[in-house]
């Protein structure tokens, strides 16, 4: 069986294998970070290139927030559901066509529930396109300096035929975490454990398995496929004292789970 995979191994990019070559390993890469100057603390393989998953909805987060920071939008807005944002497949919260919610309640889809067809809707209600969304992504990476980052989609889901995936690193990811947490309205949403949605008829439920079990831990985001692995982008503050650690590309959840807290543990000198 593990010839069989090293063979599987083989045969894929350099990116993916090396994801399946860390099925000994706890991930990827890793970082651990103190937001207030971004110093690494703790580093490994933190350049290496890997697919992201969900953790792309934090570019997409930014995008947003920024957007709504210099004035284009406000959180009361209402985002209009088209025909496109309906029916994404992963985690979503169903939405329909035609259908309206204020942004700011979408942006606790986005973040709580990982929603792509909400990272879908707010692609389209703040571009003309999809594509053109995924651009002004690219761009903000491009002025944040991660060199290793490349956005194809808004929501992290794995490529169609023909497409290519979303690639960062663990350095990267804990370089935009960082720079999301500078928004105030971040944590409001990565903090949450569960919220009604569509007038509560939908209860969204983080995916982030700190929240509530680890001192301090008030975000980000967690992501998932099965050529990504698993990955979070966690952050907790203790006496004024702010962390981010990212772990990428873990072979199973528990094992992620664990890697950050070891790392935030190491921050903190627990």
């Amino acid at each position: 069986m593990l010839a069989g995979a090293a063979a599987l191994a083989l045969s894929m990019p350099g990116a993916v294998r090396a994801v399946r070559r860390c099925v000994l390993d706890p991930c990827l890469g890793a970082v651990l970070m103190d937001a207030a100057d971004g110093a690494l603390l703790y580093e490994k393989r933190a350049r290496l290139r890997g697919r992201p998953a969900s953790l792309t909805k934090m570019m997409t987060l930014l995008v947003v927030l920024e957007a709504v920071r210099r004035g284009e939008a406000s959180l009361e807005d209402e985002v209009a559901v088209t025909a496109e944002a309906a029916g994404i497949g992963g985690s979503q919260v169903y939405l329909a066509e035609g259908e309206r919610f204020r942004l700011d309640d979408m942006l606790y889809a986005l973040m709580v529930k990982s929603a792509n067809d909400v990272a879908r809707a707010l692609a389209l209600h703040f571009a003309s396109t999809r594509e053109a969304f995924v651009a002004r992504m690219n761009a903000r990476a491009g002025e944040l300096g991660l060199a290793g980052t490349e956005f194809h989609t808004e929501h992290g889901l794995p490529p169609g035929r023909g497409q290519e995936p979303d690639v960062s690193t663990a350095l990267d990811m804990a370089r935009l975490a960082r720079e999301l947490v500078k928004h105030p309205d971040t944590l409001r949403y990565t903090s949450t454990e569960a919220r009604g949605f569509r007038n509560g008829e939908f209860m969204l439920r983080s995916h982030n398995p700190l929240l509530g079990s680890y001192e301090g831990c008030d975000g980000l985001k967690t992501g998932y496929t099965w050529i990504a692995g698993w990955s979070i982008a966690a952050t907790a503050e203790r006496d004024g004292r702010r962390l981010i650690a990212v772990v990428l590309g873990s072979p199973r959840r528990e094992t992620r789970n664990r890697e950050a807290r070891r790392l935030l543990d190491l921050g903190f000198g627990a």
